[in-house]
């Protein structure tokens, strides 16, 4: 398996969606984050990580809420929300990092 950094590392801007099993409004978001990907295309990628099984990646990243999205380019952290939102306002506000 990859390592994050690897991850998030390449040009193509990934989109981390920091959650955890027992969140009700991050179980909002897989809809969500599925239209997004179907907005984008190949223009990002979007990743799912569980706060509970990686708490080194989420306290690294200061995680306090789940869910928080961010949008890694180039393997530094470009843009960052926490909280539901619909996918055209995601879309509309990291639409000039993608």
């Amino acid at each position: 398996m990859a390592k994050f950094s690897e991850l998030i590392g390449g040009p193509v801007p990934v989109l981390v969606d920091f959650s955890a099993e027992w969140c009700g409004p991050c179980k909002m978001m897989g809809p969500i984050l599925k239209e997004l990907k179907s907005m984008a295309g190949d223009r990002i990628k979007i990743l799912k990580i569980d706060t509970d099984r990686n708490p080194r990646l989420a306290a690294k990243y200061q995680i306090r809420g789940v869910p928080t999205l961010i949008l890694f380019k180039n393997g530094q952290p470009v843009w960052r929300r926490s909280g539901v939102m619909p996918a055209a306002a995601i879309w509309q506000q990291i639409g000039p990092y993608v």
